[in-house]
């Protein structure tokens, strides 16, 4: 799914300071748990995949592409429609419905727009979504800034779900809750990741979250980071 080899990347106009990967790897249906501290460079790792931003040397090799060979505008593409991104901050349209949220990387994503109607209907199947993750029927017409955290976080999951993506990529998604949501929250993730069989790559601060993961990483295992010579 991810295969990640002989990478450097430094940000403009911080080239003095870089940031190498010697190898990196996510497996088919694989749930991975990057663990690290701020600073450790997860940012970068997770704009490398997604091809937010590509090396100055080495290969990002994603579901067989190679996102070196591709256009800005064409990764954009390819990140749509095999990547579902549950973002810290969730990103919500805060006037936009929960559906409405939920349903908006399918107007950039024809195949997984395709795959969403296969059960009945995209609309359909933001609204199962919705209710697997736990949000009552009665909000799913709600505006997202009326919605609690916790509520929020549920919407931006299945926002990232819809469709099916191959690869889900989770970006501290459980900072903002107390314990025992957050064991609720990963709980529902992953029973809706089985279905689908995405891959899941999941940063983290909090090592309480290992026993839901197949592979745990400490991510100053695999970046390098320090001055260029």
């Amino acid at each position: 799914m991810v295969d990640i080899e002989n990478v450097t990347f430094s940000w403009p106009g911080k080239q003095e300071f870089q940031v190498g990967i010697d190898r990196f790897s996510l497996a088919d249906s694989e749930r991975l748990l990057l663990l690290g501290p701020s600073g450790s460079g997860k940012s970068t790792l997770l704009s490398l995949v997604t091809g937010i931003v590509s090396p100055q040397q080495g290969m990002v090799n994603i579901l067989g592409t190679n996102l070196g060979s591709l256009s800005g505008s064409a990764r954009d593409r390819f990140r749509a429609e095999h990547f579902g991104i549950i973002f810290q901050m969730f990103n919500l349209l805060p006037y936009g419905t929960a559906i409405d949220n939920v349903m908006l990387p399918l107007q950039f994503a024809p195949e997984r727009s395709n795959r969403a109607a296969h059960s009945g209907g995209a609309r359909h199947e933001a609204h199962r979504l919705l209710t697997a993750l736990g949000i009552d029927e009665t909000l799913h017409n709600q505006p997202a800034a009326e919605l609690s955290v916790g509520q929020q976080q549920r919407v931006a999951a299945a926002r990232a779900l819809i469709g099916s993506p191959q690869i889900i990529i989770a970006d501290e998604p459980t900072s903002a809750l107390d314990r025992n949501r957050q064991q609720d929250f990963l709980k529902l993730l992953f029973s809706q990741t089985a279905k689908s069989g995405s891959s899941v790559l999941m940063v983290s601060h909090d090592d309480s979250h290992q026993k839901w993961f197949d592979r745990v990483i400490y991510l100053p295992e695999i970046i390098k980071t320090g001055e260029t010579s």
